[in-house]
């Protein structure tokens, strides 16, 4: 810290920061109106997911699936990116039925993502099986052990 106080600057501005947010996170209020942002964000995905529009004219689900797989088009794009944490998150905590499987398009759309190689050895390896409790245990501790320093 001595060698760089910009960076020590830095890093306690944004430990205060995540401190505020877990403050902020026990405030009901706050959190009902996070989950409303949460629903509106799928939901809008999963109309997006539902239909497309090529020359002003719109195709369904089945017709899309054939000529783009995608968020934002053809290709994995910066909004998959993006996007895939939420929903890896979402599984993770086990709301994968309420939030994801209960939107038809975004069911097949998280299938296909979770069948990408990179989504595999990215995401997949710490939300599967045992490592799910693994990643969850870690976080666990981490959040206990920054509540128990921040005392001090």
């Amino acid at each position: 810290m001595a060698e760089s106080p910009d960076l020590a600057s830095s890093y306690h501005r944004k430990l205060k920061e995540a401190y505020h947010t877990e403050e902020k996170l026990r405030d009901p209020e706050v959190v009902r109106r996070s989950k409303e942002h949460l629903i509106r964000l799928l939901d809008e995905i999963e109309d997006s997911l539902s239909k497309t529009y090529i020359a002003g004219e719109e195709f369904s689900m089945a017709d899309r699936l054939s000529k783009t797989a995608y968020i934002a088009g053809e290709e994995f794009s910066m909004a998959d990116v993006m996007f895939i944490p939420v929903l890896a998150r979402l599984a993770l905590l086990n709301l994968e039925d309420e939030y994801i499987n209960s939107r038809p398009n975004m069911a097949k759309y998280w299938s296909l993502v979770q069948q990408r190689p990179s989504y595999k050895k990215v995401i997949g390896r710490y939300f599967g099986g045992w490592r799910k409790y693994r990643t969850l245990a870690k976080t666990w501790c981490f959040i206990r052990l920054r509540n128990t320093l921040k005392k001090y």
